[in-house]
């Protein structure tokens, strides 16, 4: 599993999402332009002390991150677009464990052209229709551990603690 973010426009979203990465173990992608400075204090500080233990490539653009990801042509995609109109729900999407989820930025979501592209491999999480979207991380979070789930959760580490008596 892989987690992209496409022009980031929030610091703190992006840390979180950073910090999700290093908990994972998952490869973390960002997608420029950034709407901040990767130097940002409050991108460190969503992230915590956890920097040293992301696995991060940050992509000049969209047909960089495809070409590098494999995704301009067949096979089938892995690539999951999170849209926060249209697409299936991700309660109700089958995941792969070698999927990519594509996040947009935060104004603007994802670029029209990968969405016609992608078109069936649209996702989103049902909210009611007053309301414009949810928080990026928050998504980029509950994506994330939905599909691990799906995919059968993360390895047990032998350092946690047992809630066993």
């Amino acid at each position: 599993m892989e987690l992209v973010l496409v022009e980031p426009e929030i610091p703190q979203n992006t840390g979180c999402a950073a910090r999700l990465a290093a908990a994972t173990g998952t490869r973390l992608h960002l997608v420029e332009p950034l709407g901040f400075s990767l130097d940002s204090k409050h991108l460190k500080r969503a992230g915590l002390d956890y920097w040293p233990d992301v696995d991060m490539t940050v992509h000049p653009d969209l047909p960089s991150l495809l070409s590098a990801l494999g995704e301009l042509g067949p096979p089938e995609p892995r690539l999951r677009l999170f849209t926060a109109r249209g697409g299936a729900s991700i309660f109700e999407a089958p995941f792969r464990g070698d999927e990519i989820l594509v996040f947009g930025s935060e104004s603007k979501g994802l670029p029209p052209e990968l969405l016609r592209k992608f078109a069936a491999q649209r996702l989103t999480v049902p909210i009611l229709p007053e309301v414009r979207s949810l928080n990026l991380a928050n998504v980029v979070c509950l994506a994330l551990y939905t599909a691990l789930d799906r995919c059968g959760g993360l390895p047990v580490s032998p350092k946690a603690p047992s809630i066993d008596r």
